[in-house]
């Protein structure tokens, strides 16, 4: 019988995956319907010896407790000499280690499950502590309300029993609270089970509900993830719930754990609609980068400017007004909640125009704190001859203008008391702020903005190493880079705001001083893709959607990560790499 589980889609710590017995069943979703699908030994009731209860609760077919490969592997060879080695080994959160299985069961969920700090702590330790393809069980816990959550964290299997055991108590579950039946004049889902009517509606009716709701949830989070959206659904969800929203915050407090695991670009939007989204992954990555990585290469005063509705910002009706005035004498750098600041030379990199917020004219607190955080860690990195801002009162003035009281400037304001950015007045101020600068050419803006995506991809400086001697083609933002022999090196990517290199660029990438995210392979030449099982070793710093040199004894080639660096070295199935170009050696 075939055994395994295989990671298809990721969004943060959350996957899609593919857990195959005799047939397969996409992740998250419940065991018992794996059980049901699988028969054979994973559906066979077998006798654990005496003093192994603790995994009666968990897949007591093929469950066995924890320990280490090799011990697992012994006890079970004695005590189950004609069952294959198990599928599921049970650990406790303090004392998970690798037991070479294809999914690992949480021995002490109970106690974690409505602690937030807990269930977080937990999840972390034991997702460290065993293989990334893996998948991860938690029994006894989920409802149609926690399960977005528990996904998110990286929760990959889920059982019936809580639902079910809330419907023998006469709790109707929805995916937002627990009514007491007797309390419910009609019953708000139209499931089988609530085809029954009202007065005939019984206990048994109300677990078959409770199950039927809990497996429709897990086929939203399912699809969630595939969208790249989790996220967005989990900033609702966990507001029904008091530890479920600590949860939410305690999982953004662990950077590492979810930074890795995130990818550094997708096709989906970001919907800025709670406070919250200030501390997603993607942001805080833009904002850090943006302050550590990118490197002002232009002599001209800054302008700073609002965001728009339009992205990226260049195609709005606005910013084109403030281009007509301006005319390439000043830096453009627009301010925008929940991004932070973004060059212009930024606008089209994830998620610069990937996103949409809640336009109330109002900043909160937060807002305002954050913002002005980035824009002051911005300043202090990067040098102008003068600073003009073009920005209205509410919100942006405030963010200036704090940033001017603690970094000590003199800022120039545009926007009359009261104005807007687009009226005449204030378009006039912006163009007589300017008056005497010397324009930057097409040509440089090209450069710079080549330049500044690969610092912003690869590290602090990389573009200077990469692109310092260039020629560009096409138009913005569908640049070409060419060295002076008119060899192509790389593509702008608009749709990401990326770069994209030739087997020539990815060479003069592993010869030059900037940082190589490096994927080693074995001994043969790889077609499309590269699986994780020819994996030899890769940069711990590769997250998905990292542009990779892929390099061994057969072949050399550039592509783009599938996987996160430690994840290509731990994953024995799935694709690390798709593979753009490749030479044999």
């Amino acid at each position: 019988m075939t055994e395994y589980f295989e990671v298809h889609a990721r969004d943060g710590a959350a996957r899609v995956g593919e857990l195959r017995l005799e047939s397969s069943r996409p992740t998250p979703a419940l065991v018992d319907d794996v059980l049901e699908d699988a028969g054979s030994l994973w559906a066979a009731d077998r006798e654990l010896p005496e003093g192994d209860e603790s995994a009666l609760t968990v897949l007591p077919h093929r469950a066995f407790p924890g320990g280490t490969a090799a011990e697992v592997q012994e006890s079970f060879a004695v005590d189950y000499p004609d069952v294959d080695y198990p599928s599921v080994a049970v650990v406790s959160s303090e004392g998970a280690d690798d037991c070479g299985t294809d999914a690992y069961a949480l021995s002490d969920v109970q106690s974690v499950t409505g602690h937030g700090a807990a269930l977080v702590e937990a999840v972390v330790t034991v997702r460290e502590a065993i293989p990334t393809d893996t998948a991860l069980y938690f029994s006894g816990v989920a409802t149609p309300r926690n399960v977005a959550l528990l996904a998110y964290a990286g929760v990959d299997l889920f059982d019936e029993t809580a639902a079910a055991v809330k419907g023998t108590e006469g709790r109707y579950l929805t995916t937002d609270e627990a009514y007491f039946l007797e309390d419910l004049e009609e019953l708000p889902c139209s499931c089988p089970a609530c085809q029954t009517p009202r007065e005939e509606f019984t206990r048994e009716d109300c677990v078959e509900h409770n199950v039927n709701t809990l497996r429709a949830e897990l086929g939203i989070v399912r699809r969630r993830i595939r969208d790249g959206r989790l996220r967005d659904y989990v900033e609702g969800q966990a507001r029904h719930d008091q530890w479920l929203t600590a949860a939410m915050r305690e999982l953004d407090a662990q950077w590492g754990y979810l930074e890795e695991r995130t990818p550094i670009l997708r096709d989906a939007q970001i919907d800025a609609a709670t406070g919250d989204t200030l501390r997603r992954v993607e942001i805080q990555r833009f904002a850090d980068r943006v302050t550590t990585r990118y490197h002002n290469r232009f002599d001209n005063p800054l302008v700073l400017v609002p965001c728009s509705a339009t992205k990226p910002y260049s195609e709005s009706q606005s910013h084109r007004q403030f281009h007509d005035a301006i005319q390439w004498r000043g830096h453009l750098v627009s301010m925008t909640s929940p991004i932070g600041v973004v060059p212009q030379e930024l606008e089209t990199t994830y998620p610069a125009q990937h996103y949409d917020t809640v336009v109330t004219g109002r900043w909160s607190e937060d807002e305002k704190r954050f913002v002005s955080e980035v824009l002051q860690r911005y300043l202090q990195r990067n040098e102008y001859p003068s600073i003009v801002a073009h920005v209205p009162d509410e919100g942006y003035r405030d963010i200036v203008e704090r940033v001017e009281d603690d970094l000590d400037l003199e800022i120039t304001y545009t926007v009359p008391e009261g104005g807007h950015p687009t009226d005449d007045e204030s378009i006039s101020n912006l163009s007589e702020a300017l008056a005497g600068e010397l324009k930057y050419s097409k040509r440089d803006r090209e450069h710079n903005t080549v330049r500044a995506i690969a610092d912003y991809l690869l590290g602090d400086g990389a573009g200077d190493d990469l692109f310092e001697d260039i020629q560009t083609t096409s138009r913005y933002p569908k640049i070409q880079v060419r060295d002076r022999e008119d060899t192509q090196l790389a593509t702008m990517v608009p749709q990401y705001g990326t770069l994209s290199f030739t087997l020539e660029g990815a060479k003069r990438w592993v010869d030059s001083d900037a940082p190589t995210k490096r994927v080693e392979i074995d001994g043969f030449v790889p077609h499309g893709s590269v699986l994780a099982p020819g994996v030899v070793d890769a940069d711990e710093d590769i997250r998905v959607g990292d542009e990779v040199v892929v390099e061994g004894p057969k072949a050399f080639g550039v592509g783009r990560a599938e996987m996160f660096g430690r994840e290509m070295r731990e994953s024995t199935r799935g694709i690390a790499c798709e593979i753009r170009h490749v030479e044999e050696k």
